[in-house]
């Protein structure tokens, strides 16, 4: 049989099959690589409980990662939804470790900024996001209290995957767009006996027939330990222009004569801050 993921915990996952039915499956073997969204070929063993055969070939897989281990986030979604607010403060390099791995995956990106009925802060807000704005990013401004139907439109014929920060307003919003997410969560939840584990890795929801949300828990960091340099500077849209242009073949766009990344950021065609960002984030820290 046949059926997509829509829930994982630990190595435990509900398989939804064609037929709508939804089954608990466990993988073969010791070491599990499956994501939410993932497609997967299972046999079912009882009643009640299948084993994951194999993964279908997928068409995106988004995860984090550092030196010790990966974690994988959702498989086969065309949309990356990242979610910041106005309060509490967000963090500028979480959103842009975030959109590189979008980048380096062919994802669309898209951010909310939520809480903009906070318009005290949102000027601030906005300010922060100006140069994502720039360059092209979508951001759409809502209320999730009472705007989250602004949001469905970007849904519509596609398989998003929500992050951000804990506090930032993301389970407000799903349980907005989606006011049987908490029963399904439940519903889940009971088919895995893990009562007391009331979050899943990820669960994926269906807005309509064509459209699916998978949201993910609240993220405090986004490795990026699987990209390699040459990745990095390439999900950088800002970089794209200038790659090749350095003197040398191997330029780190640090203190190299002729490096075209920094001639581009003393003209200001680069933004200063995610400049130093990508310095951290491929690991080449930026000297004066």
């Amino acid at each position: 049989m046949e059926g997509r993921v829509i829930a994982a915990h630990g190595r435990q996952y509900v398989v939804e099959l064609a037929d709508g039915s939804r089954l608990p499956c466990f993988p073969r073997g010791k070491k599990s690589e499956i994501a939410c969204g993932d497609r997967v070929d299972i046999k079912q063993t009882s009643d009640d409980q299948g084993v994951i055969e194999a993964i279908q070939p997928r068409t995106s897989l988004l995860y984090r990662s550092n030196e010790i281990r990966q974690k994988l986030i959702a498989a086969n979604v065309d949309q990356l939804v990242i979610v910041v607010a106005t309060e509490p403060a967000f963090s500028d390099e979480l959103i842009i470790r975030a959109l590189v791995a979008a980048e380096s995956e062919d994802i669309k990106p898209l951010i909310i900024l939520n809480k903009c009925d906070l318009t005290d802060k949102l000027p601030a807000a906005r300010q922060r996001l100006a140069a994502l704005a720039a360059l092209g990013y979508r951001i759409l401004e809502l209320s999730a209290l009472d705007q989250a139907e602004n949001l469905r439109p970007y849904l519509a014929n596609q398989t998003s995957v929500l992050v951000g920060q804990s506090g930032m307003g993301k389970s407000t919003l799903v349980n907005a767009l989606i006011p049987e997410a908490r029963a399904a969560t439940r519903e889940i939840s009971q088919a895995l006996d893990s009562g007391k584990h009331t979050t899943t890795h990820a669960t994926l929801y269906h807005l309509d027939a064509n459209s699916h949300l998978i949201d993910s828990p609240g993220l405090q960091e986004f490795g990026l330990g699987h990209l390699g340099r040459h990745e990095i500077e390439a999900a950088f849209p800002e970089f794209r222009p200038y790659l090749g242009q350095c003197r040398f073949r191997d330029c780190q766009h640090n203190r190299e004569p002729n490096c075209a990344l920094i001639a581009a950021l003393e003209a200001e065609q680069i933004d200063k801050t995610r400049f130093a960002i990508f310095h951290r984030i491929a690991g080449t820290q930026r000297t004066a």
